[in-house]
């Protein structure tokens, strides 16, 4: 079957290929401030549960919420918006008695954002790009949830791989240009979003391409399954991702060095958004947008990244600093590398 190549995919490497680009910032904190009751979340869908901090489902119940949200990010000048989706899939919905809208929501943030974006495009005709966010879910192939039953796991495959392909179909029907995988703890599980994107590829008969992020969960450089940056990259790389990169984990100073390994060896383009610092006692973020935009710069400043943005605790005001910090500043190259065998276990190995 004939898959036809991708035009977003086309005109994002010929964007990066000019500039450092700029992916937008937080939603959740963002959505915080807005002081919304249960009521508002919920609407009048009829819910039996409580929805509140069900941020996914304001598509339907309260969309001027995102899309200001959106709107606040362009205006502070990102080239993409990331639909607010992170948890909107079967298995997080269903915390919430809310899987069955799992299509609705994802269908409608991801319209949200098109029309958004394509505003923008039209007033200053700046391309505007929309990945469409699907986070890890809360459930893990690779771990045990039971130290008692090392083998148990919670979900399977297969039924990993529908929940990702259902949300994935509903984000591209809404006009999302690609998947943004992110959040990665556990690279089983991206890999099952990849497999899902790839049945979606075949169903449609186009490229739907993927954007690949991942989160360390300790200072030494490891996602939870165990993976280094290194080996998460030789585990995914076969799915040709247009993005590979960090978010969330800890803030840009404690991201420096894993930054730096994964630029050496990616021969992609590298998408880095971390939190705006750590949080203090309260959970709360306090870093400024100065002190961000300062920490990135260095990146951009030593050829190390082509996309970049924030996650918890960025503002509309700390995108705006990353964006000036970086103007004219070049963008990565990709590195060029002689063909091997590259393999990954919780380490990578590269064979001559």
């Amino acid at each position: 079957m004939t898959i036809t190549p991708s035009a977003a995919r086309t005109a994002l490497l010929e964007q990066a290929g000019k500039r450092i680009l700029i992916t937008d910032g937080a939603f959740g904190t963002e959505i915080q401030n807005w002081k919304l009751t249960e009521a508002d979340y919920a609407g009048n869908l009829g819910f039996s549960r409580d929805q509140k901090g069900n941020n996914d489902i304001l598509a339907l119940t309260a969309p001027h919420v995102p899309e200001s949200i959106h709107r606040a990010y362009f205006a502070a000048g990102a080239d993409i918006a990331e639909t607010n989706t992170f948890s909107a899939n079967r298995i997080s919905q269903a915390d919430y008695g809310a899987e069955h809208l799992v299509r609705a929501i994802n269908l409608e943030s991801a319209k949200l954002a098109r029309r958004v974006a394509d505003e923008f495009t039209e007033d200053d005709g700046r391309p505007r790009f929309v990945a469409g966010a699907i986070g890890p879910t809360n459930k893990t192939l690779s771990l045990s949830p039971d130290v008692n039953d090392p083998g148990f796991r919670e979900i399977d495959w297969d039924f990993l791989v529908e929940v990702y392909r259902e949300q994935a179909e509903a984000l591209i029907e809404g006009g999302a240009d690609f998947i943004l995988v992110e959040t990665v703890f556990d690279t089983l599980n991206a890999k099952a979003a990849i497999m899902a994107v790839r049945h979606l590829e075949q169903q449609l008969g186009r490229e739907v391409p993927i954007m690949l992020s991942m989160t360390l969960t300790d200072l030494s450089g490891r996602n939870l399954s165990g993976h280094t940056v290194e080996a998460f990259w030789y585990a995914v790389r076969h799915a040709r991702p247009v993005t590979i990169g960090l978010n969330c984990s800890f803030g840009a100073a404690q991201l420096r060095p894993h930054v730096r390994a994964l630029s050496q060896i990616a021969d992609t383009l590298i998408m880095v958004y971390p939190n705006a610092g750590l949080p203090n006692e309260l959970g709360q973020y306090d870093e400024l947008p100065a002190t961000t935009a300062g920490l990135v710069h260095e990146w951009a400043e030593h050829g190390q990244v082509n996309v970049l943005g924030g996650c918890c605790g960025s503002t509309p005001e700390h995108i705006a600093a990353i964006a000036r910090s970086v103007q004219g500043l070049p963008p990565r190259q990709l590195p060029q590398h002689q063909t091997a065998t590259a393999l990954a276990g919780l380490e990578p190995f590269v064979m001559a």
